[in-house]
């Protein structure tokens, strides 16, 4: 079921696969919960450093003594880095069994058998395969979004705003109030708020970002397009 209090976000050209979503959530973790043997640990100490760099997926095997190793399960959750409501973006569970003893401070590589990794959003919930895992990158932004959501909260305001004039179709209610969800390499994700609930709308760049570093230069070309645009979308005095 999808999170309550979001109404379906707006189509866009690019959005980033399922599987490259539960990767960028991964890369960008500072925490995690971690349930294995009917006990459930928080590891708190990833510094955004992908956990699958020490945890080594292999794919489930048939038979054997499989039923005998413990389950595990590990838990993500995907926190806004701005102040909208409702500030949980996403939530990725991957289960499976141990093949190698857990340890938390990774001082040795964990190996799991892989048995599901579901990505819960918004618009719904989905399940990742192993090979589509394996195959996908993180957000070439995922490790610098947080900083860069935040540092346009926080000092240019009155850009976000002007961010309003590119939303089409104009929203029905009166905005209250908008802030940046997300950005990805696709685009800017901004939440409005309205007195009753809110509405996700995604802002594509002009293209597809291959490194941060071209970030600048496609955020500032969605501040010159809003220019261009009319003045009809401002928030209300």
């Amino acid at each position: 079921m999808p999170m309550p209090g979001a109404a379906p976000a707006t189509p866009a050209a690019g959005r980033p696969t399922d599987a490259e979503r539960v990767r960028s959530v991964l890369a960008a973790a500072h925490s995690m919960t971690v349930v294995t043997d009917g006990l459930s640990s928080e590891v708190r100490h990833l510094d955004g450093s992908d956990p699958m760099g020490r945890l080594h997926l292999h794919p489930a095997e048939p038979g054997g003594d499989r039923e005998h190793r413990p389950s595990i399960r590990l838990e993500f959750t995907d926190i806004a880095p701005t102040p909208v409501r409702d500030r949980v973006r996403a939530r990725v569970t991957i289960t499976g069994r141990l093949l190698t003893p857990y340890t938390e401070e990774g001082a040795d590589s964990t190996c799991m058998e892989f048995g599901r990794a579901v990505l819960e959003t918004a618009q719904g919930r989905s399940s990742v395969g192993l090979e589509e895992l394996d195959a996908a990158c993180p957000d070439p932004l995922a490790s610098y979004e947080s900083g860069m959501l935040t540092h346009l909260v926080d000092d240019h305001a009155e850009l976000v705003t002007l961010l309003l004039r590119l939303v089409r179709p104009l929203p029905a209610e009166p905005v209250v109030r908008v802030l940046p969800l997300a950005m990805d390499r696709y685009g800017i994700t901004l939440r409005l708020e309205q007195a009753r609930g809110h509405r996700d709308v995604r802002l594509p760049f002009p293209s597809p970002l291959d490194d941060v570093e071209q970030s600048g230069v496609q955020i500032q070309a969605l501040f010159s397009a809003a220019r261009r645009r009319s003045h009809r979308n401002s928030l209300p005095a």
